[in-house]
């Protein structure tokens, strides 16, 4: 765990290092704020989200999920593509110790983004490769239906993500996701987040598939040596409902995004 620690350290120092001369900070930090919160944003980024999961298993255990999601847009922002790496340690929900530790299923989404009124949507699908460790992850293809939507009224910015997931070859996995998202712009790149990700195992019987997660959190963009810009956040969650052994009582988040400069970098490619 220490590794992967030093890693995420190692890779922001590396993509501060390479491109410290190169950006201009034509946007202040309340824009960029701003864009980072909107998932169809014409924005290179990566973030690097750390999840705890606690009160999981018969002793309640904690479970780490650390996810590298670098979102690339193509086509000068008709296109846009999210990659999700997560690497897992689970603990045995049976013992007081014990974990298995390893890379879990990776997706990728990929949306055609369009207006609608003062509405920016994205319609797109989700990948789900067979890339899990035994123990992390359904180990099979998947695929299914994306669909996003962002509006930006005065200080907010908010939206919703959708998207269910089935198995190519099986019945193994059919899960749906629902993530609506509530960001308050405060001043300086000071913004108040809601971002609950809300889902559905269908496979499971009706008293134990659903996660509803329940919170909020705080975050901050901040140019990192005065030039990089880098959004953080940390918030919690309770979820309100959850699977009884599977589940966990709360979730603490925290991530950090390095907002790369490309040509986005102006005003009106929010």
């Amino acid at each position: 765990m220490k590794k992967l620690h030093w890693l995420q350290a190692g890779l922001i120092f590396l993509i501060s290092f390479t491109f410290q001369q190169s950006i201009q900070a034509q946007l202040s930090e309340e824009e960029l704020a701003r864009i980072a919160q909107n998932p169809l944003a014409n924005l290179m980024s990566i973030p690097i989200q750390n999840n705890f999961n606690t009160g999981m298993g018969l002793s309640d255990r904690t479970q780490y999920i650390m996810n590298f999601q670098p979102v690339i847009p193509f086509a000068e922002g008709k296109v846009i593509t999210r990659l999700i790496v997560p690497f897992v340690s689970q603990p045995d929900l049976f013992r007081e110790n014990g974990a298995t530790t390893g890379f879990s299923d990776i997706n990728l989404t990929a949306f055609y983004t369009t207006s609608l009124g003062e509405a920016k949507i994205g319609i797109g699908s989700i990948i789900n490769f067979p890339t899990a460790k035994e123990g992390l992850g359904a180990q099979e293809w998947g695929l299914g239906p994306s669909l996003v939507a962002v509006i930006k009224p005065g200080n907010f910015v908010m939206g919703a993500l959708v998207n269910n997931v089935w198995s190519v070859e099986s019945d193994a996995i059919n899960q749906l996701l629902i993530q609506c998202f509530v960001n308050y712009n405060l001043p300086s790149g000071t913004y108040l987040t809601t971002a609950p990700a809300i889902t559905a195992n269908w496979n499971a019987r009706p008293n134990n598939r659903w996660t509803i997660p329940l919170g909020m959190g705080l975050g901050k963009v901040f140019k990192l040596g005065g030039k990089l810009p880098v959004n953080v956040q940390g918030g919690a969650y309770y979820n309100v409902e959850r699977p009884a052994l599977t589940g966990a009582e709360w979730s603490f988040k925290f991530g950090a995004t390095l907002l790369l400069p490309t040509a986005l970098f102006k005003k009106g490619n929010s």
